[in-house]
């Protein structure tokens, strides 16, 4: 591919809508461009990394027995009424109808095509066990899509779905799938991705994992412990917490004036937040009935916890005067509201707790939990803090870090199947009904995660697996006459040889060609040797240089220029100064002049004698010399250079 004929926009700036690098840097380099909220058109570079992730995702699916299918971009309503989730999703969920009014979906996930593609298939116990998949674009309708193709509405998905007849044999397919996600990540150029326990939500299910890529753009927090393997989404992470035990006090009410919130009352009080009792106040969306949760003081309320328990969605509760509910004040003593109340695990044991009177102006000291309410059954649906107790290991070791979900496996158990009446025979002719396990990446996302996790100012750094161009040509001095023909000749080279090619032919500097390109500054990052094979910096243009003035070099990389006029150029001249070891092209004029002497004369050039006339000076260092030897030896050994670039007397 020429550059100069690449469709699509890149600029310098950073759009001001941008939140997040690799939006910002996917959008400047012409990889993708905004269609409408959420909605992204691809350009040549970003569609060929995805088709590349996608490969490596169809190899690894196919490699645990994987058959691609395709579903339906568009399905009937029936379906999705069959499972139940028509009714119980929300405006997430794209409705419409056809011309002949009949109601329709726009897919945002497939586990009802799934079912419904096998289970006329899958009547016998010898069918199973199988796996279906597919890549294919979806919508799903976000309130609030952000951080580009981190959170979009229109996504290219795969999902796959096995079909079981016992857990067991779902477990087993269930850890097989986990360890091909784990090689497609490695493979992709995130192998630092982790696994962590998930809540299944709309999925259904009991057993869920998302993978996660650290990073502080995140969406989600992951609880992570220091001293063990205990990963997991603050979702579905389990909350421990140690209460001290005191001598029980009387229970006694305080006049609190004008002190609505915790904070005020214990700062009121003199009182750390923990020995203290807040409420936060839920409604269900059914029916709007009221629910009380009692927490200690310096706790939050995880929803998911709360609407996973309930089995119910809930939202923030809008308190009344008919509610007899008391704002600012309320407690667990003589609550006579008509609500649902529950106590958080965190309250288990607790005593001498502040907390309120459902009185206003009022609160509790010395509330003991046992006293009080010898019958209280307690749930856990607090989050997890900085510094908590670990469920696995019980060291306080956990930490709160930031991820970005690159994917999701489910147990799903019966959920689909049995609402949707797929049904197989058993060996015993006994009627029952298959386990599903389900396994999601979304591509795009993929895509949009490696280039957050590998990238710098200029731009994305591609792994070479998903690499859009494995080799980038840039051709400088055009005007200068054989330099097209050997590009050119090279581009075609390595096209017939199936190699990958990005070819920048254009009439600008080097300069906007290295910037354009982005390699220089990261391909030194892991390079031996730079060397200029150009005439920039060559006399009588000594003030110019193939290099920005301002790049830095890593330590111990070694410059070289193929330029003897003048002998220190200006990129020698930047090595120099940051302490690089570097040489200039006067070897080559010297073996190039002696090998032209030979061939004209048949004779021995005096070399030595010329080295010792005009190559005596401090430019050619020992050290810099043996320095070169040394890294040329190390090329040598492990890349297979077989020819001696330097030698002794050289």
């Amino acid at each position: 591919m020429k550059l100069e004929k690449l469709v699509g926009d890149r600029f310098k700036e950073r759009p001001a809508d941008c939140q997040v690098d690799s939006h910002a840097l996917m959008i400047r380099g012409g990889y993708m461009k905004n269609v409408a909220n959420g909605i992204y058109s691809s350009y040549m570079p970003l569609k060929r990394i995805t088709r590349k992730i996608e490969q490596i995702i169809r190899e690894e699916m196919d490699a645990i027995d994987g058959q691609e299918v395709q579903f339906p971009v568009v399905m009937p309503a029936s379906l999705w009424q069959e499972s139940g989730r028509y009714d119980s999703i929300g405006k997430e969920l794209l409705r419409f109808t056809d011309r002949n009014g009949a109601p329709m979906v726009l897919g945002m996930t497939h586990e009802e095509a799934a079912v419904q593609l096998v289970r006329e298939y899958g009547q016998s116990y010898a069918k199973y066990p199988f796996m279906i998949y597919q890549i294919q674009t979806k919508f799903r309708d976000e309130a609030r899509p952000r951080a580009g193709l981190i959170r979009v509405r229109e996504f290219t998905m795969k999902d796959a779905y096995s079909f079981h007849t016992s857990q067991e044999d779902l477990e087993q397919y269930y850890d097989k799938c986990h360890k091909a996600y784990e090689r497609i990540y490695a493979r992709a150029g995130i192998p630092e991705v982790v696994s962590v326990k998930s809540d299944s939500g709309m999925m259904g299910g009991n057993v869920s994992h998302e993978f996660m890529l650290l990073t502080p753009i995140g969406e989600d927090s992951i609880v992570i412990c220091n001293e063990c393997d205990y990963r997991a989404n603050m979702e579905a992470a389990e909350n421990i917490v140690e209460n001290e035990t005191e001598a029980m006090q009387e229970l006694t009410k305080v006049h609190t004036p004008e002190m609505h919130t915790i904070e005020q009352v214990c700062e009121f009080l003199h009182v750390d937040a923990k020995k203290s009792m807040k409420a936060v106040v839920y409604q269900k969306n059914s029916d709007d009935k009221y629910i009380l949760i009692f927490v200690r003081g310096d706790l939050e309320i995880n929803e998911t916890k709360l609407t996973n328990y309930l089995g119910c969605d809930v939202h923030p509760a809008v308190i009344t005067e008919e509610s007899g509910i008391q704002a600012g004040f309320i407690g667990p003593v003589n609550q006579n509201a008509d609500c649902i109340v529950l106590f958080d695990r965190s309250l288990k044991g607790t005593t001498n707790l502040v907390c309120g009177a459902n009185e206003v102006d009022y609160h509790y000291t010395g509330l003991n939990m046992e006293r009080e309410f010898p019958d209280a059954e307690y749930v856990d649906l607090a989050k997890v803090v900085e510094g908590g107790i670990c469920p696995c290991c019980g060291k306080k070791s956990l930490t709160i870090s930031r991820g970005i979900e690159v994917g999701n496996i489910f147990q799903l158990g019966t959920k689909y199947t049995k609402t949707m009446n797929m049904t197989y025979v058993d060996k015993d002719g006994i009627s029952k009904n298959p386990i599903m396990g389900c396994y999601g990446i979304g591509v795009g996302r993929m895509a949009a995660s490696i280039c957050e996790a590998h990238h710098d100012d200029y731009g994305p750094i591609w792994p070479m697996s998903i690499a859009p161009w494995q080799v980038h040509i840039c051709a400088m001095n055009l005007d200068k006459e054989g330099v097209r023909e050997v590009a050119d000749t090279l581009y075609e080279n390595l096209q017939n040889a199936g190699v990958e090619v990005i070819y920048d032919d254009r009439s600008v500097s080097a300069g906007n060609k290295f910037s354009d390109a982005d390699l220089l500054k990261k391909e030194l990052a892991d390079s031996a040797i730079l060397t200029n094979g150009t005439s920039v910096g060559m006399a009588p243009h000594e003030d110019t240089c193939p290099v920005p003035e301002n790049l830095t070099f890593p330590k111990d990389l070694i410059v070289s220029d193929i330029i003897y006029n003048p002998r220190e150029t200006k990129l020698l001249t930047m090595a120099k100064n940051q302490g690089n070891p570097f040489f200039n092209g006067s070897y080559m004029l010297l073996y190039q002049g002696a090998e032209a002497f030979r061939l004209w004369t048949g004779k021995e050039m005096p070399v030595e004698k010329i080295k010792k006339e005009f190559f005596s000076d401090p430019f050619y260092s020992k050290s810099n010399l043996d320095h070169l030897r040394r890294v040329i030896a190390a090329l040598n050994a492990g890349n297979g250079i077989s020819h001696e670039l330097i030698t002794d007397e050289k």
